[in-house]
């Protein structure tokens, strides 16, 4: 399953795809399954075409978790909770059922297709 996601240009704040226009929480994002590919790489498409309303729009790998869905990677997790410096901050600090299967998701794994991770020596 996947999602589309981005940043909103005029703030930075994180935004999710539904049905045509970008919204804020991640409980609201449309999902698309593995066997509606074509309509993810549409999606994608369209929210690329918007440079004026956001950038960096790539598709994010989703999965069950308890409770709910959640991202599988874990930036793509934070990034949906928002600032991860105070849990009365951001997103999370709403609370609900999504907030929770978010924080409840575990493992680090990261979306296909971004950057490999530098390592040290």
């Amino acid at each position: 399953m996947k999602a589309l996601t981005a940043n909103r240009l005029s703030d930075g704040d994180v935004v999710f795809w539904n049905a045509g226009q970008w919204v804020e929480r991640f409980g609201d994002a449309q999902l698309f399954d593995d066997d509606q590919a074509e309509a993810a790489e549409a999606a994608l498409a369209a929210g690329k075409a918007q440079p004026l309303a956001a950038v960096d729009v790539y598709l994010i790998d989703v999965a069950p978790v308890e409770g709910g869905l959640a991202p599988v990677s874990y930036r793509e997790r934070i990034r949906a909770l928002g600032p991860t410096n105070e849990p009365t901050h951001g997103k999370q600090a709403e609370g609900g059922a999504v907030v929770e299967a978010l924080r409840h998701a575990s493992g680090a794994a990261r979306s296909t297709g971004r950057v490999d991770l530098i390592r040290r020596k």
